[in-house]
């Protein structure tokens, strides 16, 4: 079974920057950056990025050097981001909101490594690094010296343009690489599908670090909006509602978890400013469409709601669907859509053929938005493969996730392959679970982990009630009614939120600790 995604003529070199430096010049004076109450145009930006850009390239640091970027949001962030790119080289972030172990754990991983850009707070997170530290401030004077005009350098669309760390099945954070053509077909598709332009500011809520975050940063540059920059590191609602009030914002990207935040406070607060979005890009996790659907379909809710699919290894996005057309009575899983300009979707069976329709199948991406593979190699390259499509070979990167397509065409994610576990001798997916407790009454949202301190696997539900706490032979009950027995989980715990990772999804392992914590209250509701 494939999908494929309309096909559109690239620039034959399909460069990020390059857009960039086209609004900077057409239009010196519009704003590109605000953060902090200060502001920087197209040119005044332009020029700060030529100068790094060629501070790195007096350096040596071109085509193939990896740049580390540790700041916190702020004009500095995008001044190294794009200078890097134009001397042709890569950025890697190094989020400050990581903890300061995962940081030194992460500095080793980046082959190539040639400089990182830090400021005075976030120095000391990478003071380990056998690479110079350099802030920008510091460097004012020697950056200004330099000339105002980029460097002469030949960037394609093969080039890297940033590297990103991913979870890996060996516990070793995998450092997956995107190459420019797939940027570019990312931005450009968004660009041209939804109608992004010059009005279409963004405002950024998701950590540096997250692959979502990349695209969040440069798409509004690509189109000659305004990026707007949260003066925090770490996503504050309160700072970001207000923004979105005050602001001129039309365009936000961020994780599931984190757009049910931002609806909360709108709620709680009977503000309007979410539903005058143009646009709210969405995914990284299987959706609760239930903490959508209320605010979704109040009277006058102009907000289109894109539930996108995709992963770090192919440029972030594969997928598309506009969640006006979910109907809770057609849809048993809302889809995730078709896919991008120049992506297809393949579903594969365990021989990596192509599975019939209506089938079950790995989910597997080609096409441009696939990148360069992992830099620090592993077993988990293996993940990038070649399949014989009508007798030619294709290029594509098995996701691990489980999908089908439906009668519609459009692309459903089941769960993960891997995360299916043997509970009483059947595997199941927790994700499976989580979508019967969401459709109870009087559960507002669900998490399923799997903990085994029992010495076998045993499955949790936390539950946040919509009122009071929820008893847990209730629950137990009703969910016996949607679910066979082995399904059902063993302990159900009330908790007042569901715990959030820097990147804005779910955070399992802070549940599983506590789990562990709450151990002695096995059977009963908390």
């Amino acid at each position: 079974m494939i999908l494929q995604g309309k096909r559109v003529a690239l620039p034959s070199a399909p460069v990020v920057h390059k857009q960039f430096e086209g609004h900077a010049e057409s239009a010196p004076d519009a704003v590109a950056v605000v953060w902090a109450g200060r502001q920087v145009t197209y040119a005044e930006l332009d020029v700060k990025a030529n100068r790094f850009a060629q501070f790195l390239n007096a350096r040596g640091h071109g085509r193939g050097a990896k740049v580390g970027v540790c700041l916190d949001y702020s004009i500095d962030m995008l001044v190294a981001i794009l200078g890097t790119l134009k001397a042709g080289a890569a950025y890697v972030p190094f989020d400050p909101a990581y903890p300061a172990e995962r940081l030194q754990l992460l500095l080793g991983q980046v082959p190539d490594l040639a400089l990182i850009v830090a400021s005075p707070a976030t120095a000391p997170m990478v003071e380990s690094a056998s690479v110079d530290v350099i802030d920008l401030d510091e460097r004012a004077d020697e950056l200004t010296a330099l000339p105002a005009t980029a460097p002469d350098v030949e960037v394609t669309g093969d080039d890297i343009c940033y590297a990103v760390f991913t979870s890996g099945s060996t516990g070793t954070p995998k450092l997956t690489a995107v190459r420019h053509e797939g940027w570019f077909n990312l931005m450009n598709w968004l660009k041209l599908e939804y109608g992004l332009h010059s009005g279409s500011n963004n405002l950024v809520v998701s950590a540096f670090g997250f692959d979502l975050s990349q695209r969040a940063l440069m798409t509004p540059l690509f189109c000659g909006a305004t990026q707007h920059l949260l003066a925090s590191r770490n996503f504050d609602a309160m700072m970001a509602y207000r923004i979105l009030k005050e602001r001129e914002i039309r365009v936000i990207h961020c994780a599931s978890s984190t757009l049910y935040l931002l609806i909360d406070w709108e709620k709680a607060r009977g503000g309007d400013a979410l539903t005058r979005l143009d646009y709210v890009l969405f995914g990284g996790e299987a959706l609760k469409v239930e903490r959508l659907t209320e605010w979704a379909g109040q009277e006058g809710n102009d907000c289109t709601l894109l539930h996108q699919y995709g992963v770090a290894e192919c440029t972030d996005v594969a997928t598309s669907y506009d969640l006006a057309g979910y109907r809770a009575d057609v849809h048993d899983i809302p889809p995730v859509g078709r896919p991008a300009y120049n992506t297809d979707i393949h579903l594969l069976d365990e021989q990596l053929r192509g599975v019939a329709p209506g089938e079950q199948g790995e989910i597997c991406i080609a096409g441009s938005s696939v990148g360069a593979g992992y830099l620090n190699n592993g077993p988990e390259n293996a993940k990038f493969t070649t399949v014989e499509v009508d007798g030619e070979p294709v290029r594509v990167y098995r996701t691990g996730d489980r999908g089908q397509v439906n009668d519609a065409g459009d692309l459903v994610v089941l769960g993960r392959i891997d995360s299916q576990v043997k509970v009483r001798g059947m595997r199941i997916d927790p994700t499976d679970i989580e979508r019967a407790l969401a459709r109870l009454d009087g559960v507002r949202e669900a998490a399923v982990v799997v903990s085994y301190d029992s010495g076998e696997a045993e499955l949790i539900a936390f539950l946040v009630p919509a009122g009071e706490d929820l008893a847990a032979d209730d629950i137990r009950t009703r969910l016996s009614k949607a679910l066979p027995r082995n399904m059902v989980p063993s302990r159900f715990l009330n908790i007042p939120r569901i715990p959030l990772s820097p990147h804005g999804k779910v955070d399992r392992a802070a549940l599983v600790d506590s789990c562990r914590n709450q151990y002695a209250n096995s059977g009963t509701a908390a």
